[in-house]
């Protein structure tokens, strides 16, 4: 069960989501972005899609052994706009939590580029990004920030033409951290595909 503080900051998380949904669908509505039935953009302006993600994460890193968690577990949201066949941006947020009422917390803001192949309805993608991590300590301890970097990979798979499913894998070094805090992210997520 949530406590309280959880689901306040779960709330928080939420809000932050839906404006980055209402942002994206507002940019769909515009009109600069033009649609086909074909998962290539090779003959539109841009692609959009936008996202809900579940991610896993162990807590493996050497800084982390006194904490009563090996895991968080948590949701997110994602965007992507592919302004190229190849070539896009992507931004990723995550709130991943303990689940063993520790209170320890990782929560990530991402922005980056992608690179993106289309095999019919499978596209693989590679992606580096740059953001900001929150990281919040055992039993509220301390609740610090530190600027990150992070390369990722995965596969969306287009599984009717308005909905993608996706598979995705996300290694971030958070700088400053004390004793170091890379943690390996592994993600599924269904978007909505704008046409």
């Amino acid at each position: 069960m949530l406590q309280t503080s959880q689901l306040t900051r779960f709330r928080r998380f939420l809000s932050g989501a839906a404006l980055l949904a209402v942002m994206g669908g507002a940019a769909g509505l515009t009109g600069r972005l033009h649609a086909q039935a074909s998962t290539t953009t090779a003959s539109r302006a841009a692609d959009l899609q936008i996202g809900l993600t579940y991610s896993g994460a162990p807590i493996s890193d050497r800084s982390l052994f006194l904490y009563e968690s090996n895991r968080l577990y948590g949701f997110g949201g994602y965007a992507t706009l592919d302004f190229k066949a190849h070539y896009g941006i992507e931004v990723n947020i995550r709130q991943l939590n303990s689940g063993s009422g520790d209170k320890v917390y990782e929560r990530t803001y991402e922005v980056g580029g992608r690179y993106i192949r289309h095999y019919g309805r499978f596209g693989p993608y590679g992606r580096a990004s740059y953001g900001r991590g929150v990281f919040n300590f055992r039993n509220d301890a301390a609740n610090l920030a530190y600027n990150l970097y992070a390369f990722g990979g995965g596969v969306d798979v287009n599984l009717v033409p308005s909905i993608n499913l996706r598979g995705d894998f996300d290694y971030q070094k958070w700088m400053g951290f004390p004793l170091g805090l890379s943690p390996m992210v592994v993600t599924a997520g269904i978007a909505y595909h704008f046409h």
